[in-house]
């Protein structure tokens, strides 16, 4: 078939541009007298070419899109939206490498705009949305708030972008507009045609109205959902669990999916009162057992010996992981998910800390210490965390409780923010910061007054030492960002640059003097930045 602009010709002139003139002519309708074959063909391309763009025909244009949906959110007011912007065209900035020099690091304060910005509901402007979910793809700990900032018209925005799709099953949905929680209906319509981070979102919000109208809803399609959407689904449940969840997470143990057992496993062994609670109680207390025959008491240990079809319904792991025996494996498992009140009754009434500074038999004190740090912060028991934690200023390994450092930080997490900051300040005081970092992560932002001065003595007794202050680049980083921005006035007298001290690594006073004028300035911004999104007092 012959079309607009010659098509047979056309497919002609292509196969003598690949085989070449010299083994395919060109048509004779392109010759013209005397010209050479090249010349000719490089013509003859340039005319058709022309003819055939100009005889094309326009294709139907496209539906527009529907418009995105409205958000009644305020904007933050300009300055707040420069910041914004500042903020994230710093984000692809190439980095300098080397020294940091004394500018704050914009980058690393796009998660704390992002979070005041949510706390006081603005939304994001629309010509900064691109950026801000090119930011969230970037980054995995942004997309929670990021798109609660973006909100409706960010989620509208990231279909028309493969590279946003993540927002489209964003686990927090918090770009979708939902309806109200009380209309059954638009509920149940956007339940079974809606997107699935509007779905998750939907369930979150349902659940936090009204619990037992989220897991009806949960149950009326669970077996049609995929395995990873029903264990998204799943964990919604964790928000206001209660024994009332029992049946369906109990009907969860025969799931299909491993990750969906599991899950439904560790929800159930949160609910003391439930009937995977009480079988996980009776087979860890047969193993745990007091012995008084040598005298003073001990805790004697018979981990099991098989792991049968009934411990792995209700979500024992039967292959342990490379280099890890197996009996001690399901004993961490069995006692992790039983019940912290077992004990007390188990070993004739002892309070926490008594059963917490019990020996143990046969060198299993390290691996039972550990699952009940599990389970300490499975439940979050204030009462076994403190017992397992210990003292602040003692020794870790001399003491009873748990020495390594991240089960630390995981049962520091049960207490309140107070109690928690306090513990870690003593602990700093006591021992440095060299093993403190990852108990720095686990406290609340703005660091409390006592912590933030223990952190600063702490460092400043580095500086004044003339330690190597690459060490400390990490507490320092986590200081820029969680100090609290009134420190600043009383770091001013440490940004100059200290004598040298005899043994100090040589040149570390000017690497002091930086970090320390980085850190004053990444406070003033902070303070500059909460400024600015303060909404105006009203007028009158």
């Amino acid at each position: 078939m012959t079309g607009i602009g010659g098509t047979s010709l056309w497919e002609e002139l292509i196969t003598s541009a690949l085989l070449g003139t010299d083994r395919r002519t060109p048509p004779e309708e392109v010759m013209a007298a005397g010209a050479e074959a090249p010349a000719a063909l490089l013509d003859a391309a340039a005319l058709h070419t022309v003819r055939r763009r100009a005889g094309l025909r326009p294709a139907r244009a496209a539906e527009r899109p529907a418009p995105a949906p409205p958000d009644g959110r305020p904007f933050p007011p300009p300055a707040a939206e420069r910041r914004l912007a500042q903020l994230l065209a710093d984000r692809s900035a190439p980095s300098s490498g080397g020294r940091r020099g004394t500018a704050p690091d914009l980058t690393e304060l796009l998660p704390q705009w992002l979070a005041a910005a949510n706390h006081h509901g603005y939304q994001a402007p629309p010509a900064l949305l691109p950026a801000l979910l090119d930011a969230a793809r970037a980054r995995t700990d942004l997309r929670p708030p990021a798109l609660a900032f973006a909100g409706s018209r960010g989620l509208w925005l990231a279909r028309f972008n493969p590279e946003w799709r993540f927002a489209l099953r964003g686990a927090s949905g918090g770009g979708a507009l939902l309806p109200e929680v009380t209309d059954t209906e638009a509920v149940r319509r956007l339940w079974e045609e809606g997107l699935f981070a509007e779905r998750v979102a939907l369930l979150t919000a349902v659940r936090g109205d009204a619990p037992d109208r989220a897991r009806a809803l949960l149950a009326s399609g669970w077996a049609a959902e995929r395995a990873e959407d029903r264990l998204m689904f799943l964990d919604s449940l964790r928000t206001r669990l209660s024994d009332a969840d029992e049946p369906f997470l109990e009907r969860a143990l025969a799931d299909r999916s491993r990750n969906v057992r599991a899950t439904a496993a560790e929800l159930l062994s949160g609910l003391p009162h439930s009937a995977l609670a009480g079988r996980m109680a009776a087979r860890a207390r047969s193993c745990l057992a007091l012995d008084p025959s040598g005298g003073d008491p001990l805790i004697a240990v018979e981990a099991p010996h098989a792991c049968d079809a009934e411990m792995q319904r209700d979500g024992v792991v039967p292959a342990p992981p490379a280099g890890r025996g197996k009996r001690s494996w399901w004993l961490g498992q069995l006692v992790e998910a039983a019940p912290l009140a077992t004990w007390e009754t188990r070993f004739g009434g002892r309070t926490v800390r008594e059963i917490v500074a019990l020996p143990v038999a046969d060198g299993w004190r390290e691996e039972l210490h550990a699952a009940w740090c599990r389970a300490a912060v499975r439940q979050r028991d204030p009462q076994w965390s403190r017992a397992l934690l210990g003292s602040p200023g003692s020794p870790p390994e001399t003491g009873p409780g748990t020495s390594p450092i991240a089960e630390r930080a995981k049962l520091l997490a049960s207490l309140d923010p107070a109690e928690r900051a306090e513990w870690v300040a003593e602990f700093i005081a006591s021992h440095g910061l060299s093993e403190a970092f990852q108990l720095l992560g686990v406290c609340s932002v703005p660091w409390a007054e006592p912590l933030g001065r223990s952190v600063v003595d702490a460092l400043d007794i580095a500086r004044e030492a003339g330690s190597y202050p690459w060490s400390f680049s990490g507490v320092m980083g986590l200081a820029e960002r969680c100090l609290a921005p009134s420190e600043a006035s009383r770091l001013d007298l440490l940004t100059a640059t200290p004598d040298e001290v005899e043994g100090g690594s040589p040149g570390a006073g000017g690497y002091w003097s930086e970090a320390f004028q980085r850190l004053v300035s990444t406070l003033r911004l902070r303070a500059a930045m909460h400024r600015e999104l303060t909404p105006a007092a009203p007028a009158g």
